[in-house]
């Protein structure tokens, strides 16, 4: 069957409505499904990886995953997953695009900060790309190397116009995704905002398709991995094979409590985090946090009550409230 809009669908056409059809979750499984559906057929989003072990195949062939995906599915034990309803997936271009352009923004502000490194300059300001710090940065740049000077002031104006797209992504996602019961109830949970809420919101989608706490956090890239045979346990770092979006959303709602732990010590969040960075580390604080934030997401969402701080012990107002 050719891989074109139409032919998919007069193709299952032919077959029984109402029948599952597997879909391996490749990178343009979007336009499949909504064929799928078109033709009266279910669509069963396959969870690649899982498959592969199940299926047991040393070789790799189109024909083999077929059959192996076709047998999967008629003993009734293909690993799928959830599906996501097609305004959700449009409405997640929105924040998985603006962070593509920050790690760009990113990118252009450590070259420029490398450009200044190397002949010895420095601005003094907490952020030299905005206010006083930018007006002190372009006295500089003409203090540099005719060649370097050119370069810094074309990554000056990449910049301008890569920031402007981000303000304008979020301007953006501001007018389409109005205010919800469950992006307030999210923006309770510390360290999230507005930005972070909208990518948690947007990638758990239906909160009920998790079993519990643990799944949502596990899904969410914030358990490690562990090892565990002849009685002995070993952890080791967050699992990859997850939702990216989400992991980073409560990787940067970790980073941010850290950073304000001193300022609010009576935060549950803040005693969590500087109990671990002094037994473990920074880098395994911010993961235990991260996967405090998720659980608490998992409940909030479940119960729709406000985040209530454990040492608290009372709820916290929404942000967007």
């Amino acid at each position: 069957v050719d891989h074109e809009r139409g032919a998919l669908r007069e193709f299952l056409e032919k077959c029984e409505p109402g029948s599952p059809v597997a879909v391996e979750t490749i990178g343009n499984w979007y336009w499949i499904v909504d064929e799928i559906e078109a033709a009266g057929m279910k669509p069963r989003l396959v969870h690649a990886r899982k498959a592969k072990v199940m299926m047991g195949c040393v070789n790799k062939t189109d024909k083999l995953d077929a059959k192996g995906l076709n047998i999967l599915q008629r003993t009734g034990t293909l690993p799928t997953v959830w599906i996501p309803p097609g305004e959700l997936r449009d409405h997640r271009e929105l924040p998985r695009t603006r962070m593509v352009l920050v790690k760009i923004r990113t990118k252009l502000k450590n070259r420029i900060h490398s450009n200044l490194a190397k002949y010895g300059h420095t601005v003094k300001a907490s952020d030299i790309f905005v206010g006083r710090g930018r007006e002190q940065l372009e006295k500089i740049v003409t203090l540099l190397p005719a060649q370097t000077r050119f370069v810094t002031e074309e990554l000056l104006e990449e910049l301008d116009r890569v920031s402007s797209r981000v303000w304008k992504f979020e301007e953006k996602t501001r007018e389409l995704l109005k205010p919800t019961s469950e992006l307030g109830l999210v923006q309770t949970v510390p360290g999230v905002g507005f930005i972070l809420g909208t990518v948690i919101t947007l990638e758990t989608g239906d909160i009920s398709r998790f079993a519990d706490a643990e799944h949502f956090a596990s899904y969410a890239g914030t358990t490690p991995r562990v090892h565990s045979s002849g009685g002995k346990t070993r952890y080791g770092s967050l699992r990859s094979d997850v939702n990216r979006y989400l992991k980073w959303a409560f990787i940067e709602a970790a980073s941010t409590i850290s950073i304000s732990a001193s300022k609010r010590p009576q935060r549950h969040v803040a005693q969590l985090y500087q109990r671990l960075r002094d037994a473990k580390g920074h880098q395994k604080a911010v993961g235990a946090v991260a996967r405090h934030l998720a659980e608490a997401v998992y409940w909030i969402l479940t119960k729709k009550e406000n985040y209530r701080d454990p040492a608290l012990k009372k709820p916290v107002v929404s942000m967007g409230a």
